[in-house]
């Protein structure tokens, strides 16, 4: 930084003349003391009540320093004490402070990039009054088109750094800090007036000094946080975010690292894979932004039950053993995730709007590999019919014994049909994972609610429709081929069209991978070749399975 004038120059002269007297008694420690005495000496009380400005002695030092060792040369074979002194002129690392201190001191500047990321935010009245005899003079290089990484608030009358980006070029330099007052840029007073501050940070470029009253704020090191984002953001949409450079944009389903949520409000994030640090709204703002907004969830949940096997008599209410709602007023906009090294999970959830074709999915899965796979028996209160047997396709129970269980939560999910009970038991989900085997679970959407935990680890797979004339060829071919007894209308292929865009929107931040089911044989190698692919990567998952 520029040194502060003293008022005299270094006694060069009578430097020499000491040299020159083979008698003299002034060590080497003493002219090194007399000669960096003279260059960097910055007294911080000013000469006058008036002078308030540090200015430099001289800007060409490295200049001076080749003179004095000209001036040395003829001394320093009968002298140890210039030679000696000529060896520290000549130091690599003294060299290079003369030259930082010309830059600074000469202010060269190159030309101006465009205008850095600095935003004034509301007023505050909270940061501590700073001694004013801590004042500091900060240098800091501006690269040409990047960005400072930083903004500012107004507080006091003064002008503050309210927050520094992790990663930026001010938090790589470690040279200011949250809470620093900004008095001065390049030798210009900025007040409490942001748009001078704005006008001076905009011009300068190459070397850029500071004059600021320390706050000696610690910074902490980012946490190791990461979060999987269910919703798209974009920081040029949002008129609510301090600065809309500083912000970063990104889509659902991205995993992003927290490093500071020191703000309430916006939180700074990075993408796992690297690159800058940038805002992005934390969970408590978009949580107040959608709180009062009509979810997707709340308008289409009453559509996604339609009773069990296609029966169509009576629609029924699904239970889950945690929430019959499934928190449909929950606004999901973050959740905390940890990368875990492969595992199997312990089941396979198929999600599906109803003739999408999960079923035929499933039992394609059970029949190819019964060894890797199992499934439950549904348990239900009905009589068994002549012609079936016990635990085949169900397992037999009473009404009484059956809502004692559910009072209980053993189960899953469960409904009423035609005046008996239906539904999936806990247990015989833990049964054939004891068994060895993935258990293939083919429930409402609902039930994710209960299944996302480390109890059950579940690989949920979403058997999306496609077009609506792709769904009215496959069930001609299916007809054809005697696989269904009768054609379904347009208006019912439409009713599954519709309703899995209904799903997909409401619950697709649950899904760990979409399948669009064009062909019941290529979904199932598709899905095959996802399942392939997890057994062998790092996965990320909920922190709760974790820890």
């Amino acid at each position: 930084m520029p040194v502060a004038s003293t008022g005299t120059e270094p006694a060069v002269p009578q430097v020499l003349d000491t040299l020159s007297d083979s008698n003299s008694s002034t060590t080497a420690n003493d002219l090194d003391l007399i000669f960096l005495k003279g260059i960097m000496e910055s007294p911080v009380e000013p000469e006058s009540p008036s002078e308030t400005r540090l200015e430099a002695v001289r800007d060409n030092n490295v200049e001076l320093v080749q003179d004095i060792l000209r001036d040395l040369s003829p001394f320093t074979h009968h002298s140890s004490t210039a030679a000696e002194l000529a060896t520290i002129l000549n130091e690599p690392h003294f060299q290079s402070l003369l030259e930082t201190h010309d830059s600074v001191a000469s202010q060269t500047c190159e030309t101006p990039p465009p205008s850095p990321c600095a935003f004034i935010e509301a007023p505050v009245t909270t940061a501590p009054p700073v001694p004013a005899d801590s004042i500091r003079m900060v240098g800091i290089r501006k690269v040409a088109g990047e960005h400072l990484g930083v903004t500012f608030r107004v507080e006091k009358g003064e002008l503050v750094i309210a927050r520094i980006l992790h990663g930026g070029m001010i938090d790589q330099q470690g040279l200011l800090h949250v809470g620093d007052i900004i008095k001065e840029v390049n030798g210009r007073e900025v007040g409490n007036d942001p748009s001078i501050l704005q006008e001076v940070l905009q011009e300068a470029s190459g070397s850029v000094v500071l004059k600021i009253l320390p706050s000696y704020q610690e910074a902490l090191p980012p946490p190791q946080v990461f979060v999987k984002c269910y919703i798209d953001y974009d920081p040029a949409n949002d008129n609510l975010i301090p600065c809309k450079e500083a912000g970063m944009s990104f889509t659902r389903g991205e995993i992003l690292q927290i490093v500071n949520q020191e703000d309430v409000n916006w939180w700074q994030a990075r993408r796992v894979e690297g690159g800058c640090t940038g805002l992005i709204p934390s969970q408590l703002l978009e949580e107040k932004r959608k709180a009062f907004v009509k979810t997707d969830v709340a308008l289409s949940a009453g559509t996604l039950c339609h009773g069990i096997a296609g029966k169509k008599k009576k629609k029924m209410m699904y239970l889950t053993t945690k929430n019959a709602e499934f928190d449909r007023h929950e606004l999901l906009i973050y959740e905390e995730v940890a990368r875990v090294p492969p595992f199997r999970r312990k089941t396979l959830v198929l999600i599906g709007a109803q003739g999408v074709g999960r079923r035929s999915l499933k039992n394609k899965l059970l029949v190819s590999d019964p060894q890797h796979y199992g499934t439950t028996v549904p348990h239900t209160s009905r009589k068994p019919k002549s012609s079936e047997k016990e635990s085949l396709m169900y397992a037999f129970t009473t009404r009484s014994k059956m809502e004692a269980d559910i009072k209980s939560g053993r189960y899953l999910e469960f409904g009423d049909y035609d005046g008996n009970i239906y539904g999936t038991k806990i247990d015989s989900i833990h049964e054939v994972v004891e068994a060895g085997r993935i258990c293939i679970l083919d429930v409402n959407p609902q039930a994710l609610k209960a299944l996302r935990t480390s109890e059950f680890l579940p690989y949920v797979v979403f058997v999306e429709a496609p077009e609506l004339e792709v769904l009215k060829a496959m069930n001609k071919s299916a007809l054809e081929a005697g696989v269904v007894a009768k054609p379904l209308v347009d208006s019912e292929l439409k009713r599954t069209v519709d309703e899995s865009a209904r799903l997909k929107q409401a619950y697709g931040h649950l899904f760990d991978v979409s399948i669009v089911n064009e062909n019941l044989d290529e979904t199932y190698q598709s899905l095959k070749a996802s399942l392939l692919k997890l057994n062998g990567a790092q996965q990320w998952v909920p922190v709760g399975w974790v820890f």
